[in-house]
């Protein structure tokens, strides 16, 4: 129960005993007079009660003075006793009670339950309900004054989430918690106390998005940011030189999805040119230098030139430059350097900002309206595109393998990075760099084109180094390297190697992440 409801309750308890007592002491003082006609505790009750509503019948009234001292506190005092109980029963009822009681007759629908009531959650539960119409949202306080109430069926309940999951009954679609309030203690804390729920659990976090136990996922504002953007705004073939300008935690979300993701022709090399300090990040990946060529421009791999100068000396590079995204951690700042790039500097490339307020004329991204949807926060289609990656791939493979409750958490998002770069395969196949969402049609057109390339060995040779280079990315990203044999405590792996030097069967493992098409095909149908 929350702090303000204890004391609520604490002095209902003490006005409530005041008020018995005061009607102890009247029919006392009163039952030792023989002319007195409040002769009985239900005397005493009936004199206050009408006494409390005005009515004043006049048939029983205090005679002896402590009775009449007695009558005038307790008309002083009864009227706010009365009215706090009244009080207290009226907010149980519509803050808890009914609301609990309306909702038992839609057990059988899903059930949405936020913990506050914030700009962030009102957002996520209003982009639930566009989808799934007949929904239960359900928030656990009351909104913030900065949140516009919702114009979408909903229920405020002054319930705890153990509550709420109670009430269902395990009836219908199990309830799926949220805990929208960035604050890294309180979410941790929280969402671990609710691990013995039978239901799944979202924390935001600024952690990153992770897997803690059986039913606890954490996601952050940044990371969903980064997916969002390249997802929407993904790489092209034209493109080879990229700058970011702010290279805090959005800065470093956007960079990492590059380096998981911006894999679309084995001949394409791009410069990723960071402003920003970036000592932190290089001393915690420290293995880049060996997929990415750092500080210089190569022609055989990607780079990544990490500036200590400032943004602003570089004139030649802002025109020279294919795209510019500008995401600073402050979003003023953003604006900053956007109208100065715009008014000071000879820029051909496309300049993309991010900003949470919508302006004509300016190519943002990383709206709460992006941000905050079902599939970014709960990833249900990429963690289903994950799981089927890794059932192809344990009948692709001779060795033994896991399932996927099996695997720990690294594992589990390897094989999520792999469902995330689905898209720019699907470009890949149909040479079609518009497409910028899958579709039955997109989906089942690209697998076709795969089932029908493939037939050639140099294509099916090309579709496979593609993947392996991606999936070389992302071991390298986590500090892997190459080892004769596969050490997960020493995080070695025999396949981090060139596609050249891999065994027949390596090679064969790449095609699970490109036959998954097919799978998603159907399942979008």
């Amino acid at each position: 129960m929350k702090r303000k409801h204890k004391i609520y309750l604490g002095m209902t308890i003490f006005l409530l005993t005041i008020y018995i007592g005061l009607l102890a002491i009247l029919c006392v003082s009163e039952y030792s007079d023989s002319t007195a006609t409040i002769r009985s505790f239900k005397d005493a009750f009936w004199y206050s009660l009408v006494t409390l509503t005005t009515v004043g019948y006049g048939d029983l009234t205090p005679v002896t003075p402590l009775g009449q001292a007695v009558g005038v506190v307790f008309l002083l005092m009864s009227a706010g006793i009365m009215m706090t109980l009244f009080g207290a029963a009226v907010s149980f009822v519509t803050s808890e009670g009914l609301p609990l009681f309306l909702l038992g007759f839609q057990r059988h629908k899903s059930w949405y339950y936020f913990a506050d009531c914030g700009v962030e959650s009102s957002t996520l539960a209003a982009n639930i309900h566009r989808e799934e119409p007949d929904t239960v949202i359900i928030f656990g306080e009351k909104r913030d004054e900065q949140t516009e109430f919702p114009d979408y069926p909903c229920l405020f309940i002054n319930a705890s989430p153990a509550r709420i999951v109670a009430h269902k009954k395990n009836i219908g679609p199990a309830c799926k918690i949220f805990l929208m309030k960035e604050n890294d203690i309180g979410a941790n804390t929280r969402a671990v106390d609710l691990h013995t729920l039978p239901v799944e659990v979202y924390a935001r976090t600024t952690n990153g998005q992770d897997y803690l136990s059986g039913n606890i996922y954490f996601f952050h504002s940044y990371d969903c940011c980064a997916r969002q953007y390249w997802h929407s705004k993904p790489l092209c073939s034209a493109e080879t030189t990229i700058v970011i300008i702010g290279f805090g935690n959005y800065g470093h979300c956007i960079l990492e999805r590059a380096i998981l993701t911006n894999i679309i022709a084995i001949d394409q090399h791009v410069a990723y040119h960071i402003f920003g300090g970036a000592a932190e990040f290089l001393a915690v990946h420290s293995h880049l230098h060996e997929a990415f060529s750092l500080g210089n421009v190569s022609e055989t791999t990607d780079s990544l030139i990490f500036h200590e100068e400032l943004w602003e000396s570089n004139h030649a590079l802002m025109s020279q430059a294919d795209r510019i995204i500008i995401c600073p951690d402050n979003e003023p700042e953003g604006w900053n350097i956007y109208w100065r790039l715009n008014s000071y500097y000879q820029v051909r490339g496309k300049i993309h900002l991010h900003s949470n307020r919508r302006t004509p004329g300016v190519t943002y991204f990383g709206t709460n309206e992006e941000i905050y949807t079902p599939n970014q926060i709960m990833r249900t289609a990429l963690n289903k595109a994950a799981i089927t990656i890794n059932e192809i791939f344990c009948k692709a493979v001779s060795y033994p393998t896991k399932t996927w409750e099996e695997l720990d958490a690294f594992h589990r998002e390897s094989k999520i990075a792999a469902a995330d770069h689905i898209l720019m395969k699907i470009r890949v196949l149909l040479k079609d760099e518009t497409i910028t969402e899958l579709t039955p049609e997109i989906t089942q057109k690209a697998y076709l084109e795969y089932c029908r390339t493939k037939q050639s060995k140099e294509v099916h040779d090309m579709y496979r180094q593609l993947d392996h280079t991606r999936w070389l990315r992302f071991y390298t990203y986590y500090n892997w390297r190459y080892g004769p044999a596969r050490n997960d405590i020493a995080r070695q792996h025999p396949m981090l190697c060139p596609y050249e030097n891999l065994t027949p069967e390596q090679k064969r493992e790449r095609d699970a992440a490109w036959e998954l098409l097919g799978s998603i095909a159907q399942e979008l149908k």
